[in-house]
């Protein structure tokens, strides 16, 4: 489905080498605050302590937030477990404060709001957990990343396999850099966030590689440079990417505004990831496939030429 066509193609790689340039400068500026202010890893990564309580009513999730930021918490998740009752409560960890103290001053706070509330059960999350979470973590991007590989150098061509993977990476690591920068907190929802965003610019990168590929083999464009392939085929995507992403970005600006703090930071990512997914399919990956010398030949399996004596029978 279009809303509209685009007859003349636009020439998006013709400042191709200015906009690698930006890509280059962002990225290692992301990774420069990746690596010197690090993530602000939740409370699944570092360890802490873990409420669940009871009310008699329905629970005020935002009332419950403003009393824990009262006693001077910032990093909380605070969500209904099970029934709208039931609350669960994710403190970080507290240098000089044990659980015991920790699910006392909490509990203070509540029923002085709340005298019906009660505690159901508390316990310390360690960091040895914290540290498993985060070897899965890497361990999924990894294997995601190689399998992204592998997938595309046997669908296309290993030129175009590595022009993705250098443009999804810099997707994750501007991700990474934003939340480094601002300090976000970064969760198990914001990572699963990341990991769906590399899906999604893979299947972006993927839908411009088949217009590619298609070009290439259209014998009517035969006389087309591999500069103007990858401008025709970009051009040809341009109605689809924008009801694509349109679509995408409008539910993801839902769970922004309407999901509450528990999906803030996971929208948050996938909007960034979104944004970043469409620059870098258009100017980075088809523009690394085009430096790295992918050809009509690449993507064209060779015609056997056919002797006098092909198919007779002596």
């Amino acid at each position: 489905m279009e809303f509209f066509r685009i007859k003349k193609d636009i020439p998006f790689l013709r400042h191709a080498l200015v906009f690698n340039v930006i890509s280059i400068c962002t990225f290692l500026l992301a990774a420069f605050f990746l690596f010197s202010k690090g993530l602000h890893l939740s409370i699944e990564f570092t360890g802490g302590t873990v409420m669940e309580v009871q009310y008699k009513q329905a629970a005020d999730l935002e009332n419950v937030r403003k009393q824990l930021g009262g006693l001077g918490y910032t990093d909380m998740q605070v969500q209904s477990f099970g029934t709208a009752q039931d609350v669960l409560i994710r403190l970080p960890v507290q240098e000089g404060v044990n659980t015991a103290q920790v699910s006392e001053r909490v509990m203070g706070a509540l029923k002085a709001q709340d005298a019906g509330v009660d505690l159901k059960r508390v316990e310390f999350v360690g960091p040895q957990v914290g540290e498993e979470l985060t070897h899965d973590g890497l361990m999924a991007l990894g294997m995601l990343v190689i399998g992204i590989m592998i997938y595309l150098a046997f669908r296309f061509e290993w030129k175009f396999a590595v022009a993705s993977i250098f443009a999804n990476l810099h997707d994750v690591v501007i991700i990474l850099g934003f939340f480094a920068f601002f300090e976000w907190e970064f969760s198990l929802t914001v990572l699963a966030a990341v990991l769906a965003v590399l899906g999604y610019s893979v299947n972006e990168s993927v839908i411009v590689f088949d217009r590619v590929r298609e070009t290439f083999r259209d014998r009517r464009l035969g006389k087309m440079s591999v500069v103007e392939v990858m401008n025709h085929a970009i051009t040809r995507t341009i109605s689809r990417t924008i009801i694509t992403h349109g679509s995408t970005q409008l539910m993801v600006l839902s769970m922004f505004f309407f999901g509450g703090p528990t999906l803030h930071y996971f929208a948050m990512a996938l909007t960034i990831g979104i944004c970043f997914g469409i620059y870098s399919s258009v100017f980075v990956a088809a523009a690394i496939a085009m430096w790295l010398g992918v050809k009509r030949e690449d993507l064209l399996k060779p015609v056997k030429e056919k002797t006098e004596n092909d198919g007779a029978v002596v």
